[in-house]
């Protein structure tokens, strides 16, 4: 089992940033791959970015890339998603999951096992 929690959410104006982070125990976390992914009002949840175990292969919704940006840090077991230039559309609950998606698979929410409780995010315009 592998225990993750996020952290870091709250309410703020477009343009600003924002940190989240999302701390794992349990299991080994270096063994996982981690993503991030959101849902808002109303709609389904989508992919936002993940990172591979080792760190050195990171992947990004099309949308959020230049904005956003996955790390980790394995000693820490903490793996965390900064936010820069929000916007209001950003709006939503953030989760992070745990999981070794298979090749081609990262931006599906079926290949984690473990997930977070979600932090909101709320960007106001």
């Amino acid at each position: 089992q592998v225990q993750l929690v996020e952290s870091g959410g709250g309410l703020v104006q477009a343009g600003d940033s924002l940190r989240l982070s999302c701390a794992a125990s349990g299991r080994t976390f270096s063994y996982y791959a981690m993503g991030w992914f959101r849902q808002a009002p109303g709609k389904e949840r989508e992919f936002v970015a993940a990172i591979s175990w080792s760190g050195g292969n990171t992947y990004y919704e099309d949308s959020m890339k230049g904005r956003f940006t996955i790390s980790r840090d394995n000693a820490k077991n903490t793996v965390y998603l900064q936010m820069n230039s929000l916007k209001p559309e950003d709006t939503a609950v953030y989760y992070c999951a745990a999981g070794r998606p298979r090749n081609g698979l990262v931006i599906s929410g079926a290949e984690y096992d473990y997930w977070g409780q979600g932090t909101q995010v709320t960007v106001s315009s």
